[in-house]
């Protein structure tokens, strides 16, 4: 795989000795067991994958190699390189602005750019009608363009779906950066397409596809979600699942089987392969791997875990659904939101940012880690230097143990 020129101080030597050590004994990555290291005081258990992703690698390469030959000039990025605040805010304090919130609001008018400026395209991609309007102004943009080659590939496939005349069902958020560029492309190939996030989506669908919808309920439920011209009679017939990379496997699969299962009871198992593509998963390998290893965090029963990344990181949720359904979460941005007798954390549920106390624990807990795949190692090594800090460790101590690998 293509290595990249990540700067150092988003590096941490102790988590890429570790990741050394996995690429030794484990160069075909079967391995799903999270590594565990048994201290004096506690055991900390680190999820077999997380952090840093290829696409991530590869746009934080592509936006210093931006900073690094134009000196001097005004560089811009269309919306957050990726959903990480250490990062985005690092590119920031470096000169680079963004034109966009991540809601595709503008922040800076694109008229008031220079045909001289540098744009760069972040790694969720860009919506055609964002390109639309750059080419329009003579702006040059593809020279620095970051998007994943991941969500290229869900791209490719929604093409190809396009060319079978099936309808695009798109398992994403709608306002997620990511999913409005792949909506995009979809629409113009003129095929019908629709976002929908939840399998209780999924299920009204199923009822409309086997019993015709109610067209005005169903405009009404999927309002500015479905591509111009759409008639749920007529476009819910034949259908394909594409998804936003960052999505959790079973949903988007447990979607897919819903859609699938309504398309055969109303044509016929003979039918069905007229009327649903059957299409391989469309997730990226790392969010496919980060979600395996923290399933595989069940084995192990810790006693507590904490999941590091950026609070609007879709991947980074999905990993806390996950932890939830192990052992008490906690959700942080960086080791600032770890105290001594409280935890700074998201909850997901609520929206909102809470302060809890730490967990009753047993004399000798085993506390879990992992991290979305926009996280930096710099960040994640602080956390667990942190969180050994509460069970009497110093980071000379902890370093100490990984050493001995």
């Amino acid at each position: 795989m293509k290595s990249f020129n990540v700067p150092s101080f988003y590096r941490s030597p102790l988590i890429s000795k570790l990741k050394l050590h996995y690429k030794t004994q484990d160069p075909h990555r079967k391995i799903k067991q999270p590594f565990i290291l048994n201290t004096e005081t506690c055991a900390i258990v680190i999820a077999r994958h997380f952090g840093f992703c290829y696409g991530v690698e590869n746009a934080i390469d592509i936006a210093f190699k931006a900073l690094h030959e134009h000196p001097g000039k005004s560089i811009y990025l269309l919306s957050e390189m990726i959903h990480n605040p250490q990062v985005n805010s690092d590119l920031r304090q470096r000169g680079v602005q963004f034109l966009n919130d991540t809601q595709g609001n503008p922040l800076i008018p694109l008229q008031t750019l220079k045909s001289d400026d540098v744009i760069i395209i972040p790694a969720f991609g860009a919506s055609l009608e964002v390109l639309s309007a750059i080419n329009a102004l003579q702006l040059q943009v593809h020279t620095y363009d970051a998007t994943c080659p991941f969500v290229e590939r869900v791209w490719n496939r929604a093409e190809k779906l396009a060319t079978s005349q099936h309808t695009i069902l798109i398992h994403g958020t709608f306002n997620h950066e990511e999913t409005r560029a792949t909506f995009s492309r979809a629409v113009i190939q003129n095929t019908p397409v629709l976002v929908i996030r939840t399998p209780e989506e999924a299920a009204y669908l199923a009822e409309c596809i086997k019993h015709n919808a109610d067209d005005g309920e169903f405009k009404t439920r999927f309002t500015g979600r479905y591509s111009p011209g759409f008639e749920p009679s007529r476009d819910l017939t034949r259908i394909g699942v594409i998804n936003q990379t960052t999505m959790l496997a079973s949903e988007t699969q447990h979607i897919a089987d819903i859609i699938k299962s309504a398309l055969e009871i109303r044509y016929g198992s003979e039918a069905l392969k007229l009327h649903f593509a059957e299409t391989r998963d469309t997730l990226c390998y790392a969010t496919n791997e980060n979600q395996e290893a923290v399933l595989e965090l069940r084995n192990v029963c810790p006693d507590m875990v904490f999941v590091i990344g950026g609070y609007n990181s879709s991947n980074t949720s999905h990993l806390v659904e996950i932890c939830e359904s192990v052992c008490p979460t906690f959700f942080i941005e960086h080791s600032d939101c770890i105290q001594k007798t409280q935890i700074h954390h998201y909850n997901l549920h609520k929206k909102n940012i809470e302060n809890s106390m730490w967990p009753h624990l047993p004399q000798y807990p085993k506390i879990a880690f992992t991290s979305g795949a926009s996280c930096p190692d710099a960040v994640f090594e602080d956390v667990v230097f942190k969180v050994a800090q509460h069970f009497n460790l110093n980071a000379n101590q902890v370093t100490t143990y990984f050493n001995a690998l």
